[in-house]
């Protein structure tokens, strides 16, 4: 049993799970509750706007791939990951004062759904990428099997807690509670003992190096039946 969760003993990947875990919690309560109020609040129930807020809040991920993974590939993945979370933590709170003193419109949801999925596609593979610098190459199949498990629970806790707070307290205090949790991501990273960190040589800057990537998975069946399952499992909701 120890050593399914040996990533925990070093000091950076236990940091950096808990504020991880909490900022994914709050990232899915404010999913959550902006879906819900645009279809109760401003609008009388319709799908098409709640399908136009979550194709706002992930298809920036799809869209912004070569941008996303250039960044994840040659910048510090620590600071970047700073930044992302500062800003999803600003967005969030934005959009708490408006929808808490009732200035909200189906446009600001809208907005602020696009400026945080286009934050999101950069946070993403930061994060996938940055495991490696956590706990080096010996533990890291270990320490990506845990961040998915809890990036799973993450996905249960987070619309069950919202679901709760917004029949509770509405909209508004789950996207104020949201910001507030990125806050522990931040406190996370900036914790964390820079001098143990499994710094990664960057890529080298190529041309075609996207194409080739497809390519390469083209080639492989076995990848390309498991980006199908992600592909389904994750546009099932």
């Amino acid at each position: 049993m120890k050593s399914a969760f040996r990533s925990l003993n070093g000091f950076n990947y236990r940091v950096w799970a808990g504020g991880a875990f909490v900022s994914n919690v709050g990232t899915w309560m404010h999913r959550t509750a902006l879906d819900w109020c645009v279809l109760t609040q401003l609008t009388h129930n319709n799908p098409t706007a709640v399908g136009a807020i979550m194709a706002l809040q992930f298809g920036p991920q799809l869209l912004l791939l070569p941008l996303t993974g250039l960044a994840a590939d040659y910048l510090d993945r620590r600071k970047l990951l700073m930044a992302t979370q500062a800003a999803m933590g600003a967005l969030a709170l934005g959009l708490a004062i408006l929808t808490i003193c009732g200035l909200v419109q189906l446009w600001h949801a809208f907005l602020f759904a696009l400026l945080l999925g286009c934050v999101a596609a950069f946070d993403s593979p930061a994060r996938h990428t940055f495991v490696l610098e956590l706990v080096g190459q010996a533990d890291l199949s270990n320490a990506v099997a845990l961040k998915s498990a809890s990036f799973n629970t993450a996905r249960m806790v987070g619309p069950a807690v919202a679901g709760v707070l917004v029949a509770l307290k509405g909209s508004g205090w789950v996207f104020l509670i949201s910001a507030v949790s990125f806050a522990a991501l931040l406190c996370s990273l900036s914790l964390l003992r820079v001098g143990e960190l499994h710094l990664q040589d960057r890529a080298l800057r190529a041309t075609g190096n996207l194409a080739d990537g497809f390519r390469y998975v083209w080639k492989r069946p076995d990848l390309k039946a498991v980006l199908v399952m992600l592909f389904l499992i994750g546009t099932s909701d």
